[in-house]
């Protein structure tokens, strides 16, 4: 990483370390290897995915900056799985937006798995691995003081708009976007961004192209339901984007 030189280890996630580094406005992202799923019960290592995820993201990243959406995004180093980011204070909130009914909903509620949601759903869930990531009244909400009501609107109305994006995106290569979950957070001038990383680590996406419920998956789910092709998959979803995407910029 000849750009900005990694310090000290602010923080270790599932999937990914945040490191400072020698410049107080830049913040260093490791996108690992490793893959986890029902709140990390099941765990592997699967070569390959911190790369695939990293360049997924800044692509995804760029192509929202472009289109006026804000985000914590610099641009990546000159190793395959660093990004550079801006250092935001992260709203310890899953934003999930939901076009069509998968996963979670249709075991919580008797909606029909491939049910089209119109408008999209958007859920909001408490990031605490402890208390098992909880769905958000807005009871519940304004009783924790995770955010005032402006910026409850604030994060759905940003939301809402990324999920527009992203769908034009990814329609244009084939692929539908089923679900999305974000993280936001606030910058230092209190600008609220979009965090963390948009991939099919977060995304749920099927190629528009098959039929067949469990090929199509392009996603975490092939792992979760023990599919395999976990990284051809992704290497998928990175080779459809880079067909109308430019190669991610290096952070000078």
């Amino acid at each position: 990483m000849t750009a900005v030189q990694p310090g000290s280890l602010l923080h270790e996630g599932k999937a990914k370390r945040v490191y400072a580094t020698d410049r107080p406005d830049v913040v260093a992202v490791e996108f690992k290897d490793d893959a986890t799923a029902f709140n990390a019960l099941k765990k592997a290592s699967l070569p390959g995915k911190g790369t695939l995820n990293c360049q997924i993201s800044a692509l995804l990243f760029e192509q929202l900056a472009a289109r006026g959406v804000p985000t914590h995004y610099l641009g990546v180093a000159d190793a395959d799985n660093w990004m550079l980011v801006r250092p935001v204070r992260v709203i310890p909130l899953e934003v999930v937006i939901r076009n069509v009914a998968a996963g979670s909903l249709c075991r919580e509620l008797p909606i029909q798995p491939g049910t089209a949601l119109d408008p999209p759903l958007c859920d909001l869930y408490y990031k605490d691995d402890a208390f098992g990531d909880p769905l958000l009244t807005e009871a519940r909400l304004e009783r924790l003081h995770l955010v005032n009501a402006d910026q409850r609107v604030g994060i759905e109305r940003l939301a809402r708009r990324v999920n527009d994006e992203l769908r034009q995106l990814f329609d244009a290569v084939g692929l539908q976007l089923v679900d999305f979950k974000i993280e936001l957070g606030f910058t230092a001038d209190e600008q609220l961004v979009v965090a963390d990383e948009i991939s099919p680590d977060t995304c749920r996406l099927w190629n528009r192209a098959v039929a067949d419920s469990q090929e199509r998956i392009l996603d975490k789910d092939r792992f979760r339901q023990d599919l395999g092709g976990v990284v051809e998959a992704y290497g998928q979803v990175l080779k459809r984007l880079q067909q109308t995407c430019p190669q991610p910029r290096v952070y000078q």
